[in-house]
């Protein structure tokens, strides 16, 4: 991108992202200057998402802002962080224009500004086929409150947010390979971070994770950070009424394709079987359904138990970036 074009850009559509944030230094620097409060730990979380493989080629700027910030949004709601700012890189494809370039800056705009987030930093270029955008959030937690995937213990209960597996079936109608349904595929256009819910479960929960690559697949790495095994009970999993509609003719194997389809973004958690109360109470506050699915057992990995207890095949975990 030509110098006055990356400046034009960045003063007139980057610049209002700020929020009028002091620590972007109005975008004129070639860093952020963040002070986090007393008593507190500074988070981070970079995510990169590319276009064809994150998110469809034809998505909307609306799809793309929403998708990139809340990805990255769920990394601080698993770690119990509250979010302070963030920044971004973009590698803009060499065919946009500068309509484009627009269309989705104030795409984030309306995401940022809901969101109360503001841009501090971050870096524009012009390179390639496809549009690559990094995120990294900056958030901060009371210093030894973190929530981390290392916690678990054996004899713990597991617990998971939400309903699993909308996502995946979303992905699905995005690619036009399933009839769409609204709400399903809101739920992998439109994601949403769990970050109340990752403030409460400050104290509460002993390991925590985001499902962003499928159940099963971040179960069992959270397992492998504790150093413990995983059973999920497959009755227990929450679905929706709809996935529910879905899996009549898929049967066991539609499960599985369930609990390893990733973009859920729900929060994945571990907590001792005396605090389940307290759990179970955070529903009334949060407006959420929070689920028992299973429980920490010695070993490692993660097991999926029929309703016989039987161990289920799983040939697949869930994402991965290679």
């Amino acid at each position: 991108m030509a110098k006055s074009g990356e400046f034009d850009f960045i003063e007139a559509s980057l610049k209002p992202l700020t929020l009028g944030h002091p620590a972007a230094l109005g975008l004129a620097d070639d860093a952020a200057l963040l002070t986090p409060q007393a008593g507190h730990e500074i988070v981070l979380a970079s995510d990169m998402l590319v276009e064809g493989r994150h998110f469809p080629v034809a998505a909307t700027p609306d799809v793309i802002a929403a998708r990139a910030l809340h990805s990255n949004l769920s990394d601080l709601a698993a770690m119990g962080a509250f979010p302070l700012a963030f920044l971004s890189s973009v590698a803009f494809p060499e065919t946009w224009t500068a309509r484009d370039r627009e269309a989705l800056a104030a795409a984030f705009a309306r995401q940022t500004q809901a969101l109360e987030l503001p841009l501090i930093g971050g870096d524009t270029t012009l390179g390639g086929e496809a549009l690559v955008l990094s995120l990294t959030m900056v958030g901060e937690v009371p210093t030894g409150q973190a929530l981390l995937r290392s916690g678990a213990r054996e004899g713990e209960d597991v617990w998971v947010s939400g309903t699993i597996g909308d996502a995946g079936l979303g992905l699905k109608m995005a690619q036009n390979t399933l009839d769409r349904q609204p709400d399903l595929l809101a739920r992998y256009e439109q994601p949403q971070a769990r970050l109340e819910l990752g403030l409460a479960l400050r104290g509460l929960a002993s390991a925590c994770i985001d499902v962003s690559d499928g159940l099963l697949a971040d179960a069992g790495h959270l397992a492998k950070a504790s150093g413990v095994g995983i059973e999920i009970e497959s009755a227990m999993i929450p679905l929706s009424d709809p996935a529910l509609l879905w899996l009549e003719n898929e049967g066991q194997a539609g499960l599985v394709k369930l609990a390893s389809a990733g973009d859920d973004y729900e929060l994945l958690f571990t907590a001792p079987s005396e605090r389940s109360g307290e759990i179970l109470a955070l529903q009334a506050d949060l407006g959420g359904t929070l689920n028992w699915i299973g429980r920490v057992l010695p070993g490692e990995g993660c097991m999926l138990l029929d309703d016989a207890g039987v161990a289920i095949d799983v040939p697949t975990g869930g994402f991965t970036h290679f």
